[in-house]
């Protein structure tokens, strides 16, 4: 009996995983960092000499979309492989002795989860290129500013009301009055809850938070020219 196994992990992502992390003796290690490299050699050494079994830990580490997932699930199995996934519930055995309803509300569920998958890790590949390339996170830009080609940009139209809230707030330390005085000079009504959220904003202290947390501080590239500090306060 062979059993191979095989690990993907995205650099930008993780730290690469143990590759002794089965629990069995495995005969062999296929392992990725980013590109798919080994995964080629996995698909190429199976078509010369296919092992009993092949472990993965999800389906969605066999590719970055659903019809490559299901390419290379397809040419490994009908070698006879078995493929066992660790941490979803995706069994060869266990699907070819199920019933076609069962196997179609499987695949569904499963379907939906790596597709869920795939699209978080979109989003936290996103944070994390425009992390190394100190640029804003991904998604629409605070209140004050806009979104430029790399870079937060001043917005001159709706700046000087978070200016002015900010300024208000120090004078006189009462968040309920700083929104009180928006509604009355701008017509800005924000609730109680959003002033909070841009008192504890760390963009307009000059800094950037990624998603998972990092925050890269007082960094002036990520704003346009002289106004980058219009905001910083603290």
């Amino acid at each position: 009996m062979t059993i191979i196994a095989y690990l993907y992990s995205n650099p930008l992502l993780e730290s690469p995983p143990n590759p002794d992390i089965w629990g069995l003796e495995v005969d062999q290690v296929y392992q990725d960092l980013g590109k798919r490299y080994a995964l080629q050699q996995l698909l190429e050494a199976c078509q010369i000499n296919p092992p009993n079994y092949l472990l993965i830990r999800r389906l969605d580490e066999l590719g970055d979309s659903l019809e490559e997932i299901s390419d290379r699930l397809t040419q490994l199995e009908a070698l006879g492989i078995e493929i066992i996934a660790t941490e979803q519930p995706y069994n060869t055995s266990k699907i070819n002795n199920a019933t076609p309803t069962e196997i179609r509300a499987n695949l569904a569920k499963l379907l939906q989860e790596i597709q869920n998958n795939q699209r978080s890790r979109r989003i936290r590949q996103g944070h994390a290129r425009n992390r190394i390339k100190v640029l804003p996170p991904p998604g629409k830009a605070p209140y004050g500013y806009r979104r430029g080609k790399d870079k937060y940009i001043i917005d001159r139209s709706t700046a000087p009301v978070v200016k002015d809230f900010f300024e208000r707030f120090l004078i006189f330390g009462s968040l309920r009055g700083a929104v009180r005085y928006l509604e009355k000079r701008y017509g800005k009504k924000i609730s109680v809850s959003t002033g909070h959220r841009w008192l504890t904003n760390l963009v307009y202290r000059g800094d950037l938070e990624y998603q998972n947390n990092e925050v890269i501080s007082d960094a002036p590239s990520r704003y346009e020219g002289s106004a980058q500090r219009i905001f910083h306060w603290t």
